[in-house]
């Protein structure tokens, strides 16, 4: 009895920590007063004046246009890639693996300053150079979500339909494509969810001009934080955690499907 106390009290004081900031951030956010340690009052307002902030919004939408194309542009290469490297053997299918986890593994602040180094030696940095540069952390998210799926799916099946007399296109789309397309969407997502609050990697990629949420934030809290902040701050969150929601409920259904 003692022992499961102790346990829960441990796992309580570890949650604490990990959200106890974000619940203050949440409840500045809705504080009528500047200040971060008088209540003032619940208001909307900074919600509101979120919205009509010009830098704020200019920030939100060029954060939108990445983090959208980002994910389809990595979740096609990522799925096609995955494709390939399933279709190989023992021995190279092992060392693709390995290299793909290589960016999983590297400090973001690494490949961020690697891809700056390269983007410099050959054009201006800017919009297209920190959407690359998203893609290219976003590939290995996909691969790792995609595989699985296709190690899962019966090959037989697809031989079966070339057999018949389908077009390889028309077998994939109709027997690999319903096999894989929830690792394919799970893939989507997390790009989408990584792109979404990346900082280290859009700091250096990025030239002058172009500001993400990530970015433009760093910037404000130079010069003072605003109330506006806490209420993005805020909606940046409650996305990320409706995304992780979305995410965990699929694999669920895929878990309980499966058992049957």
């Amino acid at each position: 009895m003692v022992k499961k106390w102790s346990q829960r009290v441990y796992l309580g004081i570890i949650f604490l920590f990990l959200y106890l900031p974000i619940l203050v951030l949440i409840a500045l956010s809705f504080n009528n007063s500047k200040s971060r340690v008088v209540w003032g009052g619940f208001t909307l307002k900074w919600y509101a004046s979120c919205f009509t902030d010009e830098t704020i919004m200019r920030a939100f939408f060029t954060t939108l246009q990445i983090t959208l194309a980002a994910a389809v542009i990595s979740t096609m290469i990522g799925t096609l890639a995955a494709i390939g490297i399933s279709a190989m053997k023992r021995r190279n299918r092992s060392i693709m693996l390995g290299a793909t986890n290589i960016p999983l593994l590297n400090a973001d602040i690494v490949t961020g300053i690697s891809l700056m180094l390269l983007f410099v030696k050959f054009m201006n940095l800017g919009f297209v150079t920190v959407l690359i540069a998203h893609i290219t952390f976003d590939i290995p998210y996909v691969i790792l979500n995609v595989l699985p799926k296709l190690n899962q799916a019966n090959r037989s099946t697809y031989e079966a339909a070339l057999d018949l007399g389908a077009s390889p296109f028309y077998a994939f789309c109709k027997v690999t494509w319903p096999e894989i397309a929830p690792g394919v969407f799970s893939g989507f997502l997390m790009a989408v969810t990584m792109s979404l609050d990346d900082f280290s990697i859009t700091f250096f990629t990025k030239g002058a001009g172009v500001n993400t949420l990530s970015t433009m934030l760093y910037t404000e809290l130079r010069k003072g934080i605003r109330p506006e902040l806490y209420a993005l701050s805020t909606i940046l969150f409650l996305f990320a955690f409706l995304l992780l929601l979305v995410m965990n409920r699929r694999s669920d259904k895929q878990m309980t499907a499966g058992s049957f």
